[in-house]
């Protein structure tokens, strides 16, 4: 069974056309009517002052007041009247004696007949207009007295018929429709190019449709965790979310849009990034305390509209990407060790089958002796027990670099001297980074060797990490802890994140961080953090500079 199909309803840009084109053609029939209405009226005022004027006219004339007193008026002024109707275009002028009776008229028949209309006001001596309907019908005319020495000799009606008046009044009409259809058309085409280019900008939706898509995209962008972020073409916050504001710290009640993004206080470089004109994918950015995954897209259409943003917070998900980088360096080291223990323990075996024993023993007891050595000057000059650990793991594997990673006798660090506020994965990051920074940096020079010191003063927790490298030049001591800036080439997890983790981190917990030039050459990198820091979050540990 075929279901009926239900019409769909009108675009908004249709229902707005058809509002308009309503409004306006009651607008343009009321203007014509009252137009229409305003011009009788001012036409019959213009006829009565025409007839007002004709009349007047012939009354003063001196020939008229001369053949009223010739036995035989009407010869001598009716071929006058007729000339004064031909000469001023009037229906009629009729000249009367002070009883009324004409003595012209433009039809013979009614010369001598009494006249039909008000005289009463006149043979007073005043002039006056009136409508009236006579032998020719409905007329304004206007009634003067003829006056001589103060006496009333005769009078003077000069009109024009109704029709003619209407017949002058539908001709202004036509006119006026003809404008008034024009002034339609204009309009109703203007209106179709308008609403036309509304119907292109809503996609032809009705008011409907489109609040209903204003309401889920409302919901859609309070639902969304990840962050949103739309800029016009001149680069100020169109639009942003509330999780793009939470993660670009911004705070909920502060306005922002309108506001050029270069205003925000964000980090250069992720605000380089929003400025770029090219797209960004999945690019890593820092800020106070956060790592932020950056995709852009330019919006155009013909031309530049915009960029939209997308932010996600990928902190916990770098946090055990660098934990997993760090067991697997473990992993890698002890692979090593074990390769170096079978070596060792075949050498032992193979000592006492030659029946070495002594030397056997020997052998063995110097490697268990060597390794407990390092176990015990780690743990006497570090108590505590992360970065104890940290120390000995970061030991064997820049051993396996050809690194010697040594603690130097400054170190005193004893266990339960960290607050609990300290988290063991913000020194994890700090120190973990410098060390593997300043292995980086030191492998492959003459006495390759990394000095880790850490010790607490005054108050302060002290991690200073120094290497043999090519230090750091004066003029990128800055540069070194922006995300991006690196002396080494690019690796496949791409370089310059460690030192910026550090800086992240240590600007987080309050501290100060800063680069030298170390006594034997290369670069020492200080940190110096305040035992009463509290961590508010903790970004990854891995990473390179």
């Amino acid at each position: 069974m075929r279901l009926p199909s239900v019409a769909r309803p009108r675009s908004l840009a249709g229902q707005l056309f058809a509002m308009q084109a309503v409004i306006m053609a009651v607008v343009v029939a009321g203007y014509a009517l009252f137009t229409y209405v305003s011009d009788r009226r001012q036409a019959e005022e213009a006829a009565g002052r025409q007839a007002m004027a004709v009349a007047r006219s012939v009354a003063d004339a001196p020939s008229v007041r001369q053949s009223i007193h010739t036995p035989r008026p009407s010869a001598r002024l009716q071929p006058y009247a007729l000339q004064v109707m031909r000469d001023t275009d009037v229906d009629f002028v009729t000249i009367m004696n002070p009883q009324g009776i004409r003595w012209t008229h433009p039809d013979d028949n009614e010369i001598g007949r009494p006249f039909l209309g008000h005289t009463a006001r006149a043979r007073q001596g005043h002039a006056f207009t009136e409508t009236y309907t006579g032998t020719l019908g409905a007329s304004v005319r206007a009634v003067t007295p003829v006056e001589e020495n103060g006496r009333v000799i005769g009078l003077v009606s000069a009109g024009i018929r109704v029709e003619a008046i209407s017949r002058r009044l539908r001709e202004q009409v036509t006119a006026l429709i003809g404008v008034a259809a024009g002034a339609l058309l204009l309009g109703a085409v203007g209106t179709y190019v308008v609403n036309a280019r509304l119907r292109r900008h809503t996609h032809g939706m009705n008011a409907t449709e489109l609040s209903r898509l204003h309401d889920y995209h409302e919901a859609t962008l309070h639902a969304v965790r990840e962050g949103l972020l739309m800029l016009d073409g001149q680069y100020r916050v169109a639009l942003i979310n509330d999780g793009g504001r939470e993660l670009l710290g911004v705070p909920a009640g502060q306005d922002v849009i309108g506001r050029s993004v270069a205003e925000l206080g964000l980090p250069a470089p992720l605000t380089g990034a929003l400025l770029a004109s090219g797209p960004r994918v999945d690019e890593v950015h820092l800020t106070a305390d956060r790592m932020l995954a950056v995709n852009t897209s330019p919006v155009s259409g013909g031309e530049r509209r915009g960029t939209v943003a997308t932010l996600r917070d990928v902190t916990e998900l770098q946090s055990l990407m660098g934990e997993l980088d760090t067991e697997r360096g473990f992993t890698q080291a002890l692979r090593s060790q074990a390769h170096e223990a079978a070596n060792r323990l075949h050498t032992v075996v193979s000592l006492i089958e030659l029946g070495r024993a002594a030397e056997a023993v020997e052998f063995a007891t110097a490697e268990l002796e060597l390794a407990q050595a390092l176990t015990d000057r780690v743990v006497a000059a570090v108590g505590e027990p992360v970065l104890a650990a940290l120390l000995l793991g970061k030991t064997a594997q820049a051993n396996e670099r050809g690194v010697e990673l040594v603690v130097s006798a400054d170190s005193r660090l004893d266990d339960g001297v960290l607050p609990s506020g300290l988290s063991a994965r913000d020194l994890v990051t700090v120190l973990g980074n410098l060390i593997d920074n300043a292995v980086d940096a030191a492998q492959g020079s003459t006495g390759a060797r990394v000095t880790v010191t850490a010790y607490a003063d005054g108050g302060e927790l002290v991690l200073r990490v120094a290497d043999t490298g090519g230090g750091v030049d004066p003029a990128h001591a800055e540069l070194v802890f922006q995300r991006g800036f690196s002396t080494k080439p690019a690796g496949p997890g791409g370089r310059g994140l460690g030192l910026a983790l550090v800086r992240q981190a240590v600007h987080r917990l309050e501290g100060a961080l800063a680069v030298t030039e170390a006594d034997g050459g290369g670069a020492e990198f200080e940190v110096r953090l305040p035992l009463g820091a509290v961590a508010v979050a903790s970004p990854a540990p891995g990473g390179e500079a």
